[in-house]
């Protein structure tokens, strides 16, 4: 191979797609998705916002939990559609939708398609040990409902909390079933937007992708970071029972050091961040203008060619001529972002 030529490593296959149109509501399956530097087209493009300017996340379960029991999806005029736990379907801006949510909620709500400059994200902290990094513990408070929180934002225009694409592969899930057994780990508790088939790979090898460019059919990924667990996916999620034990299985079998936005912390991990990535350069990270979301939804590039994935498709490294590699990972989590 040529110096600076570049090669494709097949690290495994797209099995599922992903797409969550509000955020903290059950999303749709996908057979294939556009792509361009926003993520996928039409995730996480609405929230439910109360009228203190928090951002509707499951992630503070007692103030937000019930939005897991609702579903959303884009529909073919590409219009977010949101189905109510008694099946009912309403459009995103219909008053009748913010009414039946602020009741399901008990407080007054809206679904919005952007998020306000004093708007915030909540998180609960879990009392198990590894749950969160012990300078998050330190620093949390008790707000009116009783839950210990850390309160925060989401990244710049967005509702993403940090990276825009999330990657969950099937190599780790046997581990941690063997760690608590009784659990159920379907991948679906830990909200994909891919879900990947990693054959034989160790678990946890998606550690090792860290900084590396993962191709996934016509489009081009940055891989971030470990991803940080929270108590999502301790939850009910439709079918899915909730089981606290799912994140105690994770913080004892996978804790490891991220570098997020404050500091290096020793945190429960599973599967990988990533955004969107040029073809001639590094990832795209600025925050999505509502010309971008009108745009990604219609299918328009914003100046950067619309891609597809597709379930089916294989996951392949970008390599440079010359670099070293190797498919496995264990210890990459260390020294990364989020």
């Amino acid at each position: 191979m040529k110096p600076g030529a570049t090669a494709l490593l097949s690290l495994g296959t797209v099995t599922a797609l992903y797409r969550y149109a509000v955020k903290s509501m059950l999303g749709e399956p996908l057979a294939s998705v556009a792509v361009n530097h926003t993520g996928l087209s039409g995730d996480r493009t609405h929230a439910v916002l109360d009228e203190t300017g928090a951002i509707g996340s499951a992630k503070h379960p007692r103030k937000w939990g019930p939005l897991l029991s609702c579903r959303s999806r884009v529909a073919e005029d590409d219009t977010v559609e949101v189905e109510l736990p008694d099946g009912t379907v309403f459009t995103a801006g219909d008053p009748d939708l913010d009414a039946r949510l602020s009741k399901l909620l008990d407080r007054q709500v809206c679904v919005s398609a952007s998020a306000p400059d004093h708007s915030r994200l909540e998180r609960a902290v879990p009392e198990y040990e590894g749950g969160v990094p012990d300078a998050v513990r330190a620093s949390a408070s008790v707000d009116g409902t009783g839950e210990k929180i850390t309160a925060g934002k989401v990244a710049a225009g967005t509702f993403f909390d940090f990276g825009r694409i999330h990657l969950v592969t099937t190599s780790s899930l046997p581990t941690l079933r063997s760690v608590h057994p009784a659990g159920d780990f379907d991948p679906r508790r830990f909200r994909p937007n891919l879900l990947v088939d990693t054959g034989e790979l160790p678990a946890f090898a998606e550690d090792g992708w860290q900084g590396r460019r993962l191709r996934v059919g016509e489009a081009l990924f940055g891989v971030l970071v470990p991803t940080p667990r929270c108590v999502v996916p301790t939850l009910r999620h439709d079918e899915l029972k909730a089981d606290p034990g799912i994140m105690r299985a994770i913080a004892h079998e996978h804790r490891v050091p991220v570098y997020d936005l404050v500091g290096r912390r020793a945190s429960g991990c599973i599967s990988m961040s990533s955004n969107p990535a040029r073809s001639g350069g590094g990832t795209r990270s600025r925050g999505r203008t509502n010309r971008d979301q009108a745009a990604v939804r219609h299918g328009r590039g914003c100046g950067d060619s619309v891609k597809r994935a597709r379930a089916g498709d294989v996951i392949s490294e970008q390599l440079l001529s010359g670099r070293r590699h190797d498919r496995g990972g264990g210890g990459g989590g260390g020294g990364g972002q989020h």
